[in-house]
């Protein structure tokens, strides 16, 4: 744990930032607000669920605290790790006038956090600034003078101080007494005096805050570059005769090295269960379909199995196991995906058919998602018996924790019960707290976050549909702040369900400047095969990729492509070395949305401060984007360079880690960004000029 400060050699000393000092008492007085009023505290999750975090993660935490007229106050956030160790933070002021406190903080610890703030009257720095005004305009020298050597007196004798501390405030005591104008306008301006009370402060009056909890989760929780196959496509064959031999997991083992070799640390896959035969999917959703077409994944059931059981095609139990295991070993953490749905060919369908919806004509209902039909799917129904519906799906989880999957990503949550969901992770995570949840949420913004407030751990979001600059600045900058506290988003450019007019139409400049969005606007972005080949044809009247892949086997000579030079793989690659490299883009509550002078020119950064990083320098990154694939533009940016130590006007570098072009650079900078070429900087601030 480690916490921003100017000292960076007595932080590495000791978790604590400050001695730790005994708690402060609750008031015993029947009122709202205590003698020092405290409000409006951060960490906070709507509906009174946890906050939540991830092991590494640079948590703000903040407050709303002062007290009557015109005397100091100062503010400690109170941390007790899981283990029970508590540590003090000093807390800093934020803009004048607005009572607001800040502490930033790194959390290291995987668990369950308490917080809470303590609020205090600053006696010393309400006597510096009194002395330092009052004694040089010649006011109540005498009296500044004697209350200031009695509070060093006071602080002399703490026996918390360490003895040459104490002994030094005994002898600037003395020096008080004296009444001499000019030796106590000096003990009040000392910044070294200063210091020691920021550390320690001499305080009287006090409140505190109601304890709240965070739970910090492992760092894949926060920070992932995710790809996404469909393992039936890899290795798959055609026949002779024209039919297809499915690929396997142990053909998909193959893949791994060109995953891994990519960049990407997580590999999501599709369903890997029997599919149901009746009402079968054709190419592009057709209703017609032939014997050897191998449906869609999503229609899960069969003779064969259900949803504890592996496609005949993949291979068994066991290949999968042996799949998981050289995905590890290869760093790469395999995540499956949970469709909580049945084909009509699932034993659910005859064994508990309480489980799901029977219409009034007898029959079953099958999904829909207007204009949607997916008469290969029937919902599940949980109201008739979730009891035992919530058994057999928690039943199911442990099943696939037990293979060596700890990642799921969720199909529709938002059509089960928010209920169920927030009773599920949580049983799970009990039982297994590296467990992970993404939440496939395309939904309304209240279902959206509270299924990431009640558990999930990532959520997908409206990031495909969001591409214009004001779009993305709003859209960004929310993420950041606004809901950072408990929903993490996963940016994924595309899925196979999702491929957005602005992909479709907007060229190869398009998929540039989408990957290097998602890479660096957030630690958590997703790709699904084919990005890298630019599949932009989409079937007619949808928003997805033509012959999709649901629907049938997919063939890609990805090494071809990329030796041909027509391959965005390279850029990819680029990408994810530039997040492995840089602790700044591995953050989500860092990025600051700048200005330009174009309406189609996005700007942000992301800074890391020395403190937080593993080799005490600073990161930060600059992020500039044509956000029109179609055009080349030239403009202005304007950056606020304070925000990483350096004042207005001030020069410094930055290197360009797409192209490694150099430039120096100050607060407005000029920049021509070519769509058909390199539509986006991203520029690492290398030293000052």
């Amino acid at each position: 744990m480690v916490t921003r400060s100017a000292d960076r050699s007595a932080e590495l000393r000791s978790p604590a930032q400050i001695p730790l000092r005994p708690r402060v008492a609750h008031s015993s007085a029947v009122t709202r607000t205590g003698r020092i009023p405290i409000s409006d505290p951060t960490p906070a999750v709507p509906g009174g669920f946890a906050a939540k975090a991830f092991a590494g993660e640079v948590v703000p935490f903040r407050v709303v605290a002062f007290r009557e007229g015109h005397d100091r106050i100062g503010v400690h956030v109170r941390l007790t790790s899981p283990m029970g160790v508590e540590s003090l933070h000093r807390m800093t002021a934020l803009a004048d006038g607005t009572d607001r406190w800040q502490a930033d903080i790194a959390l290291d610890a995987q668990g369950t956090w308490q917080y809470c703030f303590e609020a205090f009257a600053d006696d010393f720095a309400t006597w510096a600034h009194a002395a330092s005004v009052k004694i040089a305009a010649g006011v109540d020298v005498e009296v500044m003078s004697a209350i200031g050597g009695e509070l060093l007196t006071r602080a002399a004798a703490e026996t918390s101080r360490p003895a040459r501390e104490r002994a030094q405030l005994k002898k600037l005591a003395a020096v008080l007494t004296g009444g001499d104008a000019g030796a106590a306008l000096a003990v009040a301006g000392d910044p070294v005096l200063a210091s020691v009370f920021a550390e320690q402060p001499l305080f009287s009056l006090s409140s505190v805050s109601a304890e709240q909890s965070l739970t910090v989760e492992r760092t894949r929780a926060g920070v992932g570059a995710w790809y996404e196959f469909f393992p039936r496509s890899e290795g798959a064959k055609k026949l002779r005769d024209g039919t297809v031999k499915s690929g396997t997991f142990r053909s998909a083992v193959k893949s791994l090295a060109r995953v891994a070799e990519l960049g990407f640390d997580v590999l999501y896959l599709p369903p890997i269960h029997p599919i149901g035969h009746a009402h079968r999917k054709g190419p592009n959703n057709t209703l017609d379909t032939a014997p050897t077409d191998p449906g869609s994944p999503w229609a899960i059931g069969a003779a064969s199995g259900g949803h504890d059981a592996v496609h005949p095609d993949l291979g068994t139990l066991a290949d999968f196991r042996f799949f998981v295991r050289e995905a590890r070993k290869a760093g790469i953490e395999v995540a499956l995906d949970l469709a909580l749905q049945a084909s009509p060919d699932h034993p659910w369908v005859t064994s508990h058919p309480e489980w799901f919806t029977t219409l009034p004509d007898g029959t079953i209902a099958y999904a829909e998602n207007p204009p949607k039909k997916y008469q290969d799917i029937y919902p599940l129904n949980f109201d008739d018996d979730p009891t035992g519906l919530g058994a057999e799906v928690l039943r199911i989880v442990r099943h696939w924790i037990a293979q060596g999957v700890k990642i799921f990503r969720v199909d529709n949550p938002h059509t089960k019960p928010l209920q169920f969901w927030e009773w599920l992770i949580a049983e799970v995570t009990a039982g297994e707290p590296d467990a992970v949840f993404l939440a496939e949420a395309f939904t309304r913004p209240a279902p959206l976050r509270a299924l990431a407030a009640a558990g999930f751990q990532q959520s997908y979001t409206y990031f495909t549909w969001r591409n214009t600059k004001p779009e993305l600045e709003e859209f960004l900058t929310g993420l950041a702040t606004e809901t950072a506290d408990y929903l993490r988003p996963n940016l994924f450019v595309n899925t196979p369900d999702i491929l957005t007019e602005y992909l479709q139409y907007g060229g190869r400049g398009a998929y540039r400047i989408r990957a290097a969005i998602a890479a660096t606007a957030a630690p958590l972005y997703g790709v699904y095969a084919g990005y890298e080949l630019f599949e932009n044809v989409a079937r007619p009247g949808s928003e997805e990729n033509i012959d999709n892949e649901k629907y049938e086997y997919k063939f890609r000579d990805f090494a071809a492509a990329e030796i041909a030079g027509d391959s965005l793989a390279p850029y990819l690659r680029r990408l994810n070395d530039i997040r492995a490299s840089h602790p700044a883009l591995r953050q989500l509550r860092n990025l600051s949305v700048h200005w330009s002078d174009d309406d189609s020119v996005l700007v942000y950064s992301k800074h890391l401060d020395g403190a937080f990083t593993a080799d005490g320098t600073s990161d930060t990154i600059i992020v500039v984007a044509n956000v029109d694939p179609h055009s080349v533009r030239e403009t202005t940016v304007h950056l606020d360079t304070t925000i990483w130590g350096i004042a207005p006007g001030d020069p410094y570098e930055v290197e360009d880690l797409i192209t490694g072009a150099v430039w120096t650079w100050s607060d407005h900078n000029y920049v021509r960004l070519d769509a058909f070429s390199e539509p986006v900087h991203v520029l690492h601030v290398t030293s000052r000029a």
